[in-house]
């Protein structure tokens, strides 16, 4: 599992270490990753070290000490090295001076080099910067990637928000990140998880120093298979669970097809569906359960999920709906159409769990804000939701947020899909997968985050490079399942 945390926590760490550690001791660490990293890329890119060209982009803080010491390592192996200082009367001294000494040279023209460079490396600014960038790094950083050189980024990319994965301005965007002691938050969360590339960790030590519980998490396929629901000899369908899924309507009876297609492949035993589809639901999938309603009439269930494609129609309001489900002693899972007709006190309220699945828009809606602020601050709208609503929330959205209504679990944080999952009915095969996880005993955290790990991991091997419908994703449920366990 990967875990996050805040810069406070990551500065208090830092701390505790460097008493412990002769002076320099924790930068030196932390430049000699960097430098590892940096001729890994270069090996890879020209098939050596020796006479590569490597630009600095050094600003006033560490992460410049970082670069500059760093640079001063693949100077030492034969790199033609060029420091451009951002901040030349706050350059850290020490890192100068090793630069120097190892036979690196202070840019006089940053363009110049940058023109003709094979790798950037990113120490404008740290952890601690905020705001973007400044006006007068914005054009360099333009000229580093417009140069075609490999953008590796010290810590975490300048101008973006570690704590909140918020991109307010202009910031770097890098290929790859080497970060340091433990991930940040910023480097998880879009927006800034686009601008981090690939994410190298560097440990400098600060493991024993580090809280146990995390601000954000994520999980990996052992984490997940750990998780997976396993029937034993003694299980039959309704031991496994059963998920009820309301979907669909006369305008929308697709939805309902494919929230069940999603249940029937997540786990639970048996699925039974309520609502209008059910004539589409049994010609594709005779297997279901069907039932004309209302939910309350519809037999024993271990979890509802409700919402893809009910629209507006009347039968929303009365038994079939929200409230009808909302009033069942069973975890609910409540996503798309369902979302509309949330009262928070009403969630609040429920002895049992509940779920929701919002996309940015949904979530910009129960929150009263506009969509624009939720994609810019997804961590914040995640947590607030889950708090104003008492409910387990999971953000959709190209990095996947899970928020459970308890400030003391972390965040989870999943981001194993494509950019090809954004296709029609996919969110409702995610709902019907996560609802049947629901049913099949895991709890509302644990439910979203397998589900939003399969179904993303499903979408991989199911487009390869391609475009899928929510079907194809579907079918390839069981392979992502596989995947994982074995």
């Amino acid at each position: 599992m990967r875990r996050a945390y805040s810069v406070e926590t990551v500065r208090n760490a830092e701390r505790e270490l460097m008493a412990r550690l002769p002076e320099g001791a924790l930068m030196a660490r932390a430049a000699a990753g960097l430098a590892a990293t940096c001729a890994d890329v270069l090996r890879d890119q020209l098939g050596r070290v020796y006479g590569a060209r490597v630009v600095l982009l050094v600003g006033s803080g560490d992460n410049g000490g970082d670069a500059l010491y760093a640079g001063a390592r693949l100077a030492r192996r034969a790199a033609r090295v060029s420091a451009v200082l951002l901040a030349p009367d706050r350059t850290h001294a020490g890192g100068l001076a090793a630069l120097l000494g190892a036979g690196g040279r202070i840019a006089d023209d940053p363009f110049d080099v940058l023109a003709s460079a094979d790798l950037v490396m990113d120490g404008i600014t740290g952890i601690g910067g905020h705001g973007g960038l400044r006006p007068d790094a914005v054009p360099v950083v333009h000229a580093a990637r417009g140069s075609g050189a490999v953008i590796v980024a010290v810590d975490l990319p300048s101008g973006v928000e570690a704590d909140t994965g918020a991109v307010a301005g202009e910031a770097v965007r890098a290929d790859a990140t080497v970060t340091f002691g433990t991930y940040k938050p910023g480097l998880l969360i879009d927006p800034a998880h686009e601008h981090a590339g690939a994410v190298r960790l560097v440990d400098i030590g600060l493991g024993p120093y580090l809280p146990s519980v995390p601000d954000l998490e994520v999980l990996q396929h052992e984490d997940v298979a750990r998780l997976l629901p396993m029937p034993t000899g003694e299980s039959d369908k309704y031991r496994r669970g059963v998920i009820g899924v309301v979907a669909g309507s006369a305008r929308y009876p697709g939805a309902a097809v494919l929230a069940v297609a999603g249940a029937l492949r997540g786990g639970a035993g048996a699925v039974r569906y309520v609502g209008p589809g059910a004539d589409a639901v049994i010609a594709r999938f005779p297997e279901t359960l069907v039932h004309e309603g209302p939910p309350s009439k519809a037999g024993r269930v271990q979890a509802w999920a409700i919402g893809p494609g009910l629209g507006e129609g009347p039968e929303v309001g009365e038994g079939h709906g929200v409230a009808g489900v909302l009033d069942s002693d069973v975890p609910v899972l409540v996503d798309a159409d369902g979302l509309r007709l949330l009262d928070a006190a009403t969630v609040r309220s429920r002895t049992a769990p509940t779920l929701l699945t919002p996309h940015a828009g949904e979530a910009a809606a129960l929150l009263g804000v506009p969509r624009q602020q939720v994609e810019s601050a997804r961590l914040a709208a995640v947590r607030k939701l889950a708090a104003r609503y008492g409910a387990t929330v999971l953000l959709k959205g190209s990095t996947t947020l899970i928020a459970s209504p308890d400030e003391g679990v972390p965040v989870r944080v999943n981001a194993t899909g494509t950019p090809w999952l954004a296709t029609a009915g996919s969110g409702d095969i995610l709902t019907g997968l996560a609802g049947s996880l629901l049913a099949s005993g895991l709890s509302p955290l644990d439910a979203a985050s397998v589900a939003a790990y399969l179904h993303g991991l499903a979408a991989r091997l199911a487009s390869r490079g391609a475009p899928v419908s929510a079907l194809d994703v579907a079918e390839r449920l069981p392979e992502a399942w596989r995947n994982v366990r074995d």
